[in-house]
């Protein structure tokens, strides 16, 4: 099948009423884009189609005789007007006339683009006067942005020419009015997805360095210049014809991604979900390894659209000062190489790039230029040749490189603007190989939201803020930072934190043996070599002890003080995982992560203090905790023997790991019910929920006779009502009362903030565990971009001392899950004492500690019916929520 005798068969249609041939030529043209989309050039295939559009609209245009209506044109306007076409994008129909249409022909008009709409075209149409459409396209910029780019596809050539002078006139939009509304419209598009194209599911459209970006430089062109070529730039002095043969091939590459997306979804679809990746990167010709495939496929996308952005910046910005005729208004001599021009650093003569030294000590000349904002085209360009002159050797072979890197390293006002620029254009890629390496890199996850290297280029700048006198958010840091003899330890060991990602091998050994070569190669002292080291090697610990541990265990603190070693080391750790947190994922920070890494900076500081003696710690904990729990329940008048009466059945370690405020709430509340009505003989259970007693979220506690199932019940509840628990802990009374805390936080991660939700989730849960032994109907759906992950579930065993076993679950975070968990513990008859549960993107990576009916750690059988049962019970589930 040829693109010839696809159009050669439209001619064999005779009648408008011939709706089953013309769908079958139609379909025929989508197979066509199919069978040719390996062996044919992108750029023929989106031409094509619409060649084949243009032939089939004009052909059943004259069926309906609407070709002998007089000064009637049918155009084609936006996307279609360029005469490009993806198999599934909207065809934009403008249908003109000079006058106000006659019945017969608005009814043989509208039966013409019902046909449309019946053979299954997506076609967006506007029938409208020559005066109508000139006063829409004056009042609204995307009208006046799709006529830019009308053509005629039949009809009347004069009433055409009439409606392109009149939308082009003198009352139509200026240039300059075209040029500030299409530039804003752009920084607004930009603003939407945070300034980056760096997403997981990125618009192929939309986004900043994609189509639309190579768009805006052509429309502004069109309405300029009257130049429907972008070659014709390169006469005008915009564009060099390297740039413009750059800016094609980045459009062929982002154009096949297109094309395939919508052969894969059967849609128009410009978002690169999940759902779609796999199969895309398999017809980019990627191969079939999926999720390899796919991060293959991620990293040629991101380096595309970072070219593109540069030269969408570069020519924009010129556009900008030539087209509002605007005039540098402010020039400033910053010295014989670099001058600012309306705070714009733009160089003064043609060679002041000369050597990779020479980018380098403009680097360093930024840092120290605080008035820099941004810079000038000429510099952009300059930048970008000079980047690809300088490719033979990574500028990391030459001694006065390394020299003027450490200098800048050393330099935290270079990790302001200076840092950017090294990082946007390509300057730390071309110095070390290990960074070339992670550029463009996808994780293909929910976990990362941004490439390996952006995540790092995120990381080095909220470590930067920790430093700055604007810094009010995060005062720990602030002072750690300041403090700081040789800020440069932090700043190298963030950038290699991740920069072995992607090899064979743990990331955080490669990097830090990396990071080691590095130190050597730059003279690095060998006490701050082994810090930068030890920090790269261990920057997961902190996140993993507080995430996944029971940080409130003395054992835990001291194998994790043990670790750490020192104060300094515990300063730069604390630093550095928090800002990593921040910078993988912008939904992961929230009051919960850190409250739990507060409170193991505090306890690990403290057994420090101690010598590394934490059950002291921990004793003082207690003691400390009880007194002040003490005075805040005398301010309530609660009576010291029932205080006493309650604290007696309880343990140290209740008190060591709940806070003065929630001890002393708890207290408040059970004893108010003992004196109402939970007595020995009521075997009802008390629910609270409590917005203000823990730093990082809600907290929920049930007490009461113990009964099984109680954590499931709960977990149940809380799914359903879109909550997810975070921590929780299950102490049981000398007496055999339960008390279950659990705290809880919004699904996204944000806290309940809402009172009237706080006091229904109470409700809900009260009315539930009155049905025993019954969990709630869970009716929430596995989220789309779940089902195309693969997560192996995965349990493992610990017995960590005589009378418990911790239980490490890795499995889909798919809903339900928390409940079907708690009725394998129920099933199999363990206890639960310890839940840790964390969501890392699709991966629930939780922590169990559990004990058997006699109270002690789990048997070998048992570790494994528990296994079983555990299995089982999440095979169900997915069965359940997964089609």
């Amino acid at each position: 099948m040829t693109l010839q005798s696809l159009i050669k068969n439209i001619d064999t249609i005779n009648s408008v009423d011939e709706i089953p041939i013309i769908k079958l030529c139609v379909e025929s043209s989508y197979a066509w884009i199919t069978e040719s989309f390996d062996a044919t050039p992108v750029n023929q295939l989106v031409t094509g189609r619409a060649q084949f559009v243009d032939a089939l609209l004009c052909h059943l245009w004259q069926l309906y005789g609407l070709d002998t209506v007089d000064e009637l044109s049918l155009c084609a306007v936006g996307g279609y007007g360029r005469g490009h076409l993806q198999p599934h994008s909207d065809i934009d129909l403008l249908i003109v006339s000079r006058k106000k249409l006659k019945p017969d022909v608005q009814e043989k008009i509208g039966m013409f683009i019902t046909l449309l709409w019946d053979i299954k075209l997506d076609v967006g149409q506007s029938v409208r006067t020559i005066k109508e459409t000139v006063k829409l396209a004056k009042d609204d910029i995307t009208i006046a942005t799709n006529l830019v780019e009308s053509r005629l596809l039949c009809g009347s050539e004069a009433t055409f020419d009439k409606l392109w002078d009149e939308v082009n006139g003198r009352n139509s939009w200026s240039s300059k009015a075209f040029f500030s509304a299409k530039y804003d419209e752009q920084k607004k598009r930009h603003a939407k997805f945070n300034g980056t194209a760096y997403n997981l599911e990125p618009n192929i459209k939309e986004n900043p360095g994609c189509l639309r970006d190579i768009q805006s430089i052509g429309w502004v062109a069109k309405k300029h210049f009257k130049e429907y070529d972008g070659w014709n730039l390169v006469g005008h002095g915009y564009f060099t014809e390297q740039e413009h043969s750059e800016l094609i091939a980045c459009r062929m590459h982002l154009w096949k991604m297109r094309c395939a997306l919508h052969l894969v979804a059967g849609r128009s679809e410009n978002r690169l979900l999940f759902d779609y990746q796999p199969d895309v990167a398999k017809m980019m010709g990627y191969g079939e390894e999926g999720k390899a495939s796919v991060e293959k496929m991620m990293r040629d996308f991101f380096r595309t659209v970072a070219r593109v952005s540069e030269l969408n910046q570069m020519l924009l910005q010129r556009f900008k000062y030539d087209m509002l005729n605007q005039s540098v208004q402010k020039s400033v001599i910053i010295n014989e190489d670099f001058e600012l021009l309306d705070n714009m650093i733009s160089p003064r003569h043609e060679t002041v790039f000369s050597s990779p030294e020479a980018i380098l000590d403009f680097l360093h000349l930024v840092a120290n230029t605080p008035e820099v904002q941004g810079l000038s085209t000429i510099c952009i360009r300059q930048l970008r040749n000079a980047h690809r002159a300088f490719e033979a050797e990574y500028y990391v072979e030459r001694p006065l490189c390394r020299e003027k890197f450490m200098r800048l390293m050393k330099q935290p006002e270079f990790f302001d603007f200076a840092w950017d620029i090294m990082h946007q254009y390509g300057i730390l890629q071309a110095y070390l190989p290990e960074w070339d390496a992670i550029v463009g890199m996808m994780q293909f996850d929910l976990f990362h939201a941004y490439t390996v290297d952006e995540h790092t280029h995120r990381l080095v700048k909220h470590v930067n803020y920790f430093f700055s006198k604007e810094n009010k958010d995060f005062p720990r840091c602030g002072r750690i930072c300041k403090n700081l003899d040789k800020p440069e330890i932090l700043y190298i060991a963030a950038i290699f934190h991740d920069i072995a990602k992607g090899r064979n091998g743990d990331h955080s050994t490669l990097g830090a043996q990396d990071v080691a070569k590095f130190c050597q190669q730059h003279d690095v002292p060998s006490d701050d070599a082994e810090m930068i080291a030890w920090l790269v090697e261990n920057h997961l610990l902190m996140s993993v002890v507080a995430q996944r541990r029971d940080i409130y265990d003395p054992d835990v603190i001291s194998e994790f003080a043990g670790a750490v070693r020192s104060h300094n080391h515990l300063n730069l750790l604390y630093t550095l995982t928090l800002a990593d947190i921040r910078a993988t994922n912008d939904n992961l920070w929230n009051d919960w992560k850190a409250s739990l890494l507060r409170e193991l900076y505090l306890m690990t500081q403290k057994a420090l203090d101690n010598g590394l003696q934490c059950q002291v710690t921990l004793n003082e904990r207690v003691t400390t905790h009880k007194h002040q729990a003490r005075q805040i329940l005398q301010e309530r008048a609660i009576e010291p023997v029932a205080i006493d009466a309650l604290w007696a059945r309880l343990d140290d370690d209740y008190f060591v790991r709940f806070k003065p405020t929630q001890i002393a709430w708890h207290t408040d509340e059970i004893i108010k019910a003992q004196n109402e009505w939970l007595t020995p003989e009521h075997d009802g259970l008390l629910v609270k929920a409590n917005d203000n007693s823990a730093k990082g979220g809600t907290e929920v506690f049930v007490y009461g006779k113990d009964r099984k199932a109680l954590f499931a019940q709960v977990a149940s509840v809380l799914d359903s009502r879109n909550c997810s628990i975070h921590d929780a802990h299950v102490t049981v009374t000398r007496d055999g009362y339960v008390f279950d805390s659990m705290l809880i936080l919004e699904n996204d991660g944000s806290r309940i903030s809402s009172e009237s939700r706080i006091a229904s989730i109470e409700n809900a849960i009260s009315a539930q565990l009155e049905k025993p032994g019954r969990s709630h109907e869970n009716k929430r759906k596995l989220p789309r971009q779940m089902k195309q992950l693969d997560v192996p579930t995965k349990v493992r065993f610990f017995n960590i001392n005589d009378e418990a076993t911790l239980i490490e679950l890795e499995a889909l975070d798919a809903p339900g899950i928390l409940a079907k968990i708690g009725h394998a513990f129920v099933d199999t008859n363990m206890t639960l004492k310890l839940a840790k549960i964390a969501t890392i993107g699709e991966r629930a990576e939780d922590i169990f500690i559990v004990s058997n009916e006699a109270g002690k750690a789990l048997t070998q059988e048992q570790q494994v019916n528990l296994k079983k049962r555990i299995l089982f019970k999440l095979d169900q589930l997915e069965d359940i929520t997964i089609p």
